[in-house]
């Protein structure tokens, strides 16, 4: 008995590979391929990425300010208080900016996408657009992915700014750096392999923030309940897909020496 559901728990999730993996290629070949719903795309991309801009901004604010009370505190001790600028902005460009900003993008817009759609799923929406000749997935999924794989990175340069500033106030009134020493400390330590690395990351995890909301809006079950269901489970598989990305692409640019 055992056996069986083990068996049986294996193949669901091999199943669940194979449609996400189906979903993400068709999503992707529909980029190149008409019709194309521009306006959908367009209107995602405000949903997505001005309506997550408020969030991200003050998300990239305190983190710099507090990164900035934290790492004083050790600089102190050895006398290097001066490098605060250089700390702040590497840790901001290369690791918090890229993975705070998906997150928080994530709790916002995975949650509503698989809601959205889901609530499409359970009231046959998606069924009646079947009907119509219409393919789910260059309607829904399609224009949600581009939108998402714009306006990411876009959000996390405003965060990286952002945290850099959180850090400049806290470096200004709290330190007491002046504004050329924090600010030249902090835009000489970056390169551009630290730029690139800092845009890359969103790129990746955009794809992961609006497939994984899609996926999970498609496959609802179980009326309003599943899509509640389906809500929970697109921000908690997103978050951690975003984290343990995270940590590969990073092992792989330190193995390669980009940086």
């Amino acid at each position: 008995m055992a056996e069986i559901s083990i068996d049986g728990f294996l193949k669901r999730k091999i199943q669940a590979v194979q449609d996400f993996t189906f979903l993400f290629a068709n999503s992707v070949a529909d980029l190149f391929s008409s019709p194309r719903y521009i306006v959908d795309t367009i209107v995602q991309m405000d949903v997505i990425g001005v309506g997550s801009l408020p969030i991200v901004l003050l998300t990239g604010f305190f983190t710099g300010g507090v990164l900035a009370l934290q790492t004083y505190r050790t600089l102190s001790t050895f006398g290097e208080v001066s490098i605060l600028g250089q700390v702040v902005s590497l840790s901001v460009v290369r690791e918090l900016g890229p993975v705070l900003t998906a997150l928080m993008v994530t709790g916002r817009n995975s949650s509503g996408i698989a809601s959205e759609i889901g609530s499409m799923l359970v009231s046959e929406q998606v069924d009646a657009m079947r009907a119509l000749g219409t393919d789910p997935v260059r309607k829904l999924v399609t224009p949600r992915l581009f939108a998402t794989v714009i306006t990411l990175p876009l959000l996390t340069i405003l965060a990286d700014f952002f945290g850099m500033l959180g850090g400049y106030f806290v470096s200004f009134y709290t330190v007491h750096l002046t504004s050329v020493e924090y600010w030249t400390y902090a835009y000489q330590a970056l390169t551009l392999e630290d730029v690139a690395q800092g845009l890359l990351k969103p790129f990746l995890f955009g794809f992961i923030v609006a497939l994984v909301g899609c996926y999970f809006g498609l496959t609802t079950r179980g009326g309003t309940e599943g899509v509640g269901r389906s809500t929970t489970q697109a921000v908690v598989v997103a978050s951690v897909l975003i984290l343990v990305v995270d940590f590969f692409v990073t092992k792989f640019l330190i193995a390669i020496h980009f940086f």
